[in-house]
């Protein structure tokens, strides 16, 4: 498939909203190599009613942030991480934005303690939706917050 000039162009690392889970401005890490999402999870417990519910890590610095989530798992799934070990991870359904850009993903849920970003993007949610130039960062989003984003979470 040779490459549409109207597809949006994403950096290697961007900002992320979860709008159905109420998370704003999350960093992510562009990752072709990968094929499904992930987000950064401290603790999962499951829920007797078959959901589960989550503690996502949405920040490390300058202070930590979390948010506890409860959803529907959609299927679990085997991964075989760059380390080598195999897991199983909970896989969910939510809603992300980048930029102007909304659209449903699968997300797997696991501990990213000592990556840089708490979210890695896979080609199944890049796929027909963005291109990647992976010599730039923040091209549909911001590095760091506006003053007017600033003003507005006093």
């Amino acid at each position: 498939m040779a490459p549409s000039p109207e597809l949006p162009i994403v950096g290697w690392r961007e900002r992320v909203t979860f709008t159905q889970w109420g998370m704003r401005r999350v960093r992510a890490k562009i990752d072709t190599g990968a094929r499904t999402s992930a987000i950064d999870v401290a603790q999962i417990e499951p829920q007797a009613d078959g959901t589960i519910r989550f503690e996502v890590v949405a920040r490390l610095t300058p202070s930590r942030k979390t948010k506890w989530i409860t959803a529907m798992p959609v299927r679990t799934s085997l991964v075989k991480p760059s380390h080598g070990e195999a897991q199983t991870r909970y896989v969910c359904l939510t809603t992300i934005s980048i930029g102007d850009h909304e659209q449903e993903i699968e997300v797997s849920l696991v501990c990213r303690a000592g990556m840089l970003c708490r979210m890695l993007i896979g080609r199944s949610a890049l796929s027909e939706r963005f291109l990647v130039d992976s010599s730039q960062t923040y091209l549909l989003t911001t590095r760091t917050k506006s003053s007017t984003d600033r003003q507005s979470t006093r």
